[in-house]
This record gives structure tokens, C-alpha cells and sequence, in this order.
């Protein structure tokens, strides 16, 4: 195996204004809205932690103070639930804070998930890291952020996991060109291009929000005008990248996931995000479950 830098560090990008859910998000930021009782944000930093990245940055806007709050200690709750003795939540209401070390800088203004990772360069540094997106969550028996890594450090460069999508959703994505590589659920990355019409997509191998990135992309991103959307979009920043060596911040490898993805990022998918993990809950299936089947079959 290659001597590679090690991924330490992740970089949650969170400033996204959430249009799709208001009025719910005019107040309230969309990565907090919850995924049964637990909000979508949490989710992800759980993943970087069980992946051993313990170091956090998360990319935030205006109104998003509560995701800090959330991840910060709350003492007069915590007292209360103690004089309760209500060990149960007061062990919910802690784990937040213990997860990780979390970190903070705000995206001055919407230009794209491409300058929201640039706004992490002086946190990164020269190192390579993580970048996961809060819309995308990646079931915890899944470990693809393990395996990306695991990728990154046999082949170096960068690591973008893809997943197939029906053709008519390419569209929707950043998709890539690809060739095999030597391990079969790997491929080399050849080519890039965001949210193609679907008669002009490469493949229908399409991005998903987990990224292994080599620090080169800084650099890049500095020097990638605005495209799709008139945003600087990391999509084209990573097309550079796979074009370069080794020494030059280059290739860039995509892990093929056939894992269980959910997409909370319009509200159907939201839903069916929230009805798939109440019905998995230990606590919750016994009554959820047989009340979801009456209620469908009340329906059809």
C-alpha cells in the first residue's frame, strides 16, 4: 500500500437555504428537521465518527446557530432530566456533544457546494478529508465512508461514492465517466459533468453526497469560475482532478454503492426517509408497522 496522508478531518457543508421545505426552514435549518426524533444533521456526524473522523467542520449560513446549540451541552436540560432520573433522555439529550469535535465557519453567501468547501481550506490545510452532505444519509450498517477511505489509501487522489440511478434521474446529479479498476467495486473516474440532460449523461453512475478529498482541490476551486447554475460546483473542480497524476492532487477513484441511501432532500423523499427508519426502530415497529398497513389498506 501507498504512503498516503491519512483522512482525519470532515467538512459538513450546512448553508444551504432549504427552500424546498418552507415555511418549515424560514426559522428552522433544514439539516435540523428530525428523521423520527433525531435531526438529519446528527445522522451524518455519527457516520464521520464511526468512519474514526472525530474532527468536524461544519460549513453554516445565517439562522443555523441551532445545529451549534444542538451539538453544545445543555446544562438546565440536562439538570432536569437528572433530577428526574430520567437516565434515558438525559443520555440522548449528551451524546450530541460527544460525538466528535466540532467546528465552525460560515459561507459568506450561496455560491455553491464548490466554495462551501473552500471555506474550509484554512481548517483542513494540507491534508486530505472527508466532505459528506446532509441531504444524502448512508445506513450505519453500510460503512461506505470506511471503505472510501480504505480506497484513498491504496490509490491516493480523491474518492467520490457513486451510486446507479434510473436514467431519467441523471439529470438530477453530477454523473461520471468511468473505467474498471483492479478491485471490482472501484473505478477509475475519467470524466465529470453536473446535471447533464439525460440524452447527454455519460453513464448513469451518478454522485452521491460522500466525497474523499485530496487537498489540491483548494487550488482548484480558487481557480473554477461559476458553472451550473451560476455556482461554483465541486463537481467540475473534482473533473480536474481526475485528469491529473498523483502528483498533481490526482486521480479520482468512485466507489460503486449498492447500499441503503436516503434522500432527504425534497419532501417526498423526506418522508419516505422518516416512515423507513420509524419502521425499523425496535421501539417504535411493533405499533408503527400494523398501524402503517391498516392505514394503507384504509387508503387503496
Amino acid at each position: 500500500m501507498a504512503d498516503f496522508d491519512p483522512v482525519t478531518k470532515a467538512v459538513v457543508p450546512a448553508a444551504g437555504l432549504g427552500t424546498r421545505f418552507l415555511p418549515a426552514t424560514k426559522a428552522t435549518p433544514k439539516e435540523m428537521l428530525p428523521i423520527v426524533d433525531k435531526p438529519a444533521i446528527q445522522y451524518v456526524v455519527e457516520e464521520a465518527a464511526s468512519a474514526g473522523l472525530l474532527d468536524v467542520l461544519m460549513v453554516t449560513g445565517k439562522n443555523k446557530r441551532s445545529i451549534e446549540d444542538h451539538f453544545d451541552r445543555a446544562f438546565e436540560l440536562e439538570e432536569a432530566l437528572e433530577a428526574k432520573g430520567d437516565e434515558h433522555r438525559l443520555s440522548q439529550v449528551r451524546e450530541p456533544a460527544s460525538l466528535a469535535t466540532l467546528h465552525y465557519v460560515r459561507q459568506g453567501e450561496p455560491k455553491g457546494l464548490g466554495h462551501a468547501v473552500l471555506c474550509a481550506k484554512q481548517h483542513v490545510g494540507d491534508h486530505p478529508f472527508a466532505c459528506l452532505l446532509g441531504d444524502d444519509l448512508i445506513d450505519q450498517r453500510d460503512p461506505l465512508l470506511k471503505r472510501m477511505i480504505e480506497v484513498r489509501d491504496t490509490f491516493g487522489g480523491s474518492v467520490i461514492a457513486l451510486m446507479e440511478v434510473p436514467k431519467e434521474q441523471v439529470s438530477l446529479y453530477g454523473v461520471a465517466t468511468i473505467e474498471a479498476s483492479s478491485e471490482d467495486d472501484v473505478v477509475r473516474v475519467t470524466d465529470l459533468v453536473e446535471k447533464p440532460p439525460v440524452d447527454e449523461a455519460p453513464s448513469n453512475w451518478a454522485i452521491i453526497g460522500r466525497y474523499v478529498i485530496d487537498p489540491a482541490v483548494f487550488e482548484v476551486l480558487e481557480n473554477t469560475p461559476p458553472g451550473r447554475g451560476g455556482e461554483i460546483q465541486l463537481t467540475d473542480a473534482l473533473r480536474t482532478l481526475a485528469g491529473r497524476g498523483s502528483h498533481e492532487g490526482g486521480p479520482v477513484h468512485g466507489v460503486l454503492f449498492r447500499g441503503r441511501r436516503y434522500d432527504t432532500g425534497d419532501k417526498l423523499d423526506y418522508l419516505r426517509t422518516v416512515v423507513k427508519f420509524a419502521a425499523d426502530r425496535e421501539d417504535l415497529a411493533g405499533e408503527f408497522v400494523p398501524w402503517l398497513r391498516e392505514f394503507l389498506d384504509e387508503i387503496s
